[in-house]
């Protein structure tokens, strides 16, 4: 991150904001689109709750499995990305993310996210709907290509070992996020070496390494670029 920290930020990269932006795979071959819309929502909502001051445009539904919003941080940004990618994982709605830094000339929509311009905005729109590249999160970070490189390789990293899991494993991994181990397998009705060893078959060690990996790299780049919380 050394590189990162000398960077020699021009205009054109002035950075104020990041946009976050996704949509659901698949949604037009869901067998019930009405429990599935009713789910999508649900978890939006729960998103912009959950992101508290960090959300400067709320996560805005706009093309009906279509969303984006504006956070103050990268880092910020990032953390609804997981949580929101939990949720959807967890409940089997697969979803794709695009993180980007933006620079916004128009005023923050603090009701929905719609009707804002600046630079960033096309080219992560750019990001999402390509429909070839098999990555649940991607990036752009054009003040850095080097860095956008490296944190779209730990996504696609991501991205395989969440495709790779079972079932139990994606419950059991998704669910230690937020919970000890040992009430975790109580509720889950197992022996703590049995949640462990499903942890292990489910990469969580490596899944959370990498997650540690991308929240530092936001967090540094928020630095350098100056962006806050308010």
């Amino acid at each position: 991150m050394k590189a990162c920290a000398e960077l020699s930020l021009s205009p054109a990269h002035e950075v104020t904001h990041a946009v976050v932006m996704g949509d659901l795979i698949a949604s037009e071959d869901a067998t019930a689109v009405r429990a599935l819309h009713a789910r999508f929502n649900a978890a939006i909502d729960w998103a912009n709750r959950s992101g508290g001051a960090g959300v400067m445009s709320p996560l805005t539904i706009t093309l009906g499995d279509e969303f984006q919003g504006v956070a103050a941080t990268l880092q910020g940004g990032l953390q609804l990305i997981r949580g929101l990618r939990a949720r959807l994982l967890a409940e089997d709605i697969p979803c794709r993310f695009v993180l980007g830094a933006v620079r916004l000339e128009t005023p923050v929509n603090p009701a929905r996210a719609w009707n804002m311009m600046g630079q960033g905005l096309a080219a992560s729109r750019r990001r999402l709907e390509d429909k070839r590249d098999p990555n649940a999160y991607r990036f752009e970070i054009p003040v850095d290509p080097a860095v956008q490189g490296l944190m779209d390789a730990l996504g696609a990293g991501l991205t395989d070992i969440e495709t790779g899991w079972t079932d139990r494993q994606r419950q059991v991994v998704l669910a230690s996020q937020a919970e000890a181990a040992a009430p975790l397998a109580a509720r889950l009705g197992m022996s703590v070496q049995t949640l462990y060893k499903i942890r292990r078959a489910g990469r969580y060690d490596l899944y959370e390494r990498q997650w540690g990996a991308l929240m530092a790299m936001t967090g540094r780049l928020d630095q350098v670029l100056g962006l806050t919380t308010p």
